[in-house]
């Protein structure tokens, strides 16, 4: 094992999340309340971001491209089913990366998501997507 963390929730939507490595409360809030603190959407959000993209950096670092800039915008949208009973996540993810033909730089992204932790837990999802953008 090289990390290992424990996040404990007992207010749910709304209070205090702990973290067993973490010294501080963290607040959560529901995503439709004006509340400060994190929901459940910005927290994927931030989580597949940044592991996307610095395993991208990674690969873009191990391909001779170190001096390549790249960046991942997530979107969380909570939906509700379509039966009225329950939510669920629409994810899209854009992955940039700069001055790169655009098949090399979907290579680097497609072999990212294979890698990155985060992407295995949700790349089977239907309604998780993941498209591939060139910046100049």
């Amino acid at each position: 094992m090289l990390y290992t963390t424990t996040a404990t929730n007992t207010d749910g939507i709304n209070g205090l999340v702990f973290l067993s490595d973490f010294p501080e409360k963290i607040k959560v809030s529901h995503p439709l309340d004006n509340d400060l603190g994190f929901n459940p959407e910005q927290l994927i959000a931030l989580s597949w971001s940044t592991c996307l993209n610095a395993t991208i950096q990674s690969l873009l670092k191990a391909r001779g491209y170190a001096h390549i800039n790249s960046k991942v915008d997530v979107t969380v949208d909570l939906q509700r089913e379509s039966n009225g009973v329950g939510f669920f996540f629409d994810i899209k993810a854009v992955a940039t990366i700069w001055t790169l033909p655009l098949d090399i730089a979907t290579d680097i992204v497609e072999s990212a998501h294979q890698r990155c932790p985060v992407s295995k837990l949700i790349k089977d999802a239907k309604t998780v997507q993941l498209s591939v953008q060139i910046a100049e």
